[in-house]
């Protein structure tokens, strides 16, 4: 058992929030219970997830996506009331940790995706900002298009959108999980041969053509698994804490 503010502590100074801008505010969002001895991880607090946790008697969530957004309305009503509501009544603390959690350098969603792909030697990209928002590795041995496309259905169970020239080879590869599909220019410009995101947009695949770069975008939710369920699994080692990961399905 912890409490919450200890638990708040911990998971600060191990993200460090403060050290990044991002969207939304990182940390705890919705206050429960002082003491916390069960935990949910999950990517998004959707009412699914919040419904599992309610059933598991839960005592905290922590999630990458959470509340609070810059630009979405401020007003607490319709899906956000009824969401904040069954925290509220349940006394359910809410974490939530967006752009620290996709670069903490072993536990982020980057870190981890390199991982599931066996990138070896995989490290931030030294010249794109915000650091760590994009890691890179050299492949030991250089792979086909169609070998690293396998590699991601089998470590994702999902199928890549795919773009690029077939017969050029892969020695370099550079990826940000969840909606990164805009650092696909400066990772070019790199000089890297394949480009990994979650997301794509229609200008995204102009600019892998027309800068000769493989692209793969392998779903936001499927690449953002990872990181929260390594960051509870770390607090189950560390402090003894019950902890569930519970994958929400998303086929975006």
């Amino acid at each position: 058992m912890i409490s919450r503010t200890e638990l708040q502590r911990v998971l600060d100074g191990l993200l460090k929030p403060a050290d990044i801008k991002d969207y939304c505010p990182n940390g705890l969002q919705v206050e429960g219970k002082d003491r916390i001895k069960r935990i949910i991880t999950g990517v998004t607090a959707s009412q699914r997830l919040i419904d599992a946790a309610i059933e598991q008697n839960a005592d905290a969530i922590i999630v990458h996506h959470g509340y609070f957004w810059k630009g979405e309305a401020d007003v607490i009503t319709g899906m956000k009331k009824r969401r904040i509501k069954s925290l509220l009544e349940n006394d359910i603390n809410l974490f939530a940790y967006h752009l620290p959690i996709d670069v903490h350098t072993t536990l982020g969603n980057n870190a981890q995706l390199g991982k599931l792909l066996n990138f070896e030697n995989a490290r931030p990209h030294a010249d794109i900002s915000p650091q760590r928002i994009v890691f890179e590795a050299r492949l030991e041995t250089p792979v086909s298009q169609q070998d690293l496309a396998d590699n991601i259905q089998a470590a994702l169970g999902k199928a890549p959108l795919v773009e690029g020239d077939p017969d050029q080879p892969i020695s370099t590869v550079a990826w940000c999980t969840g909606g990164g599909q805009g650092f696909i220019d400066s990772v070019a410009q790199a000089g890297i041969d394949a480009f990994i995101s979650g997301e794509v947009s229609e200008q995204t695949i102009h600019s892998a053509r027309e800068q000769g770069i493989h692209f793969f975008a392998c779903g936001h939710h499927a690449t953002e698994r990872y990181g929260v369920k390594a960051l509870g699994e770390f607090l189950q080692e560390k402090f003894g804490l019950a902890t569930t990961f519970i994958d929400i399905d998303n086929p975006a």
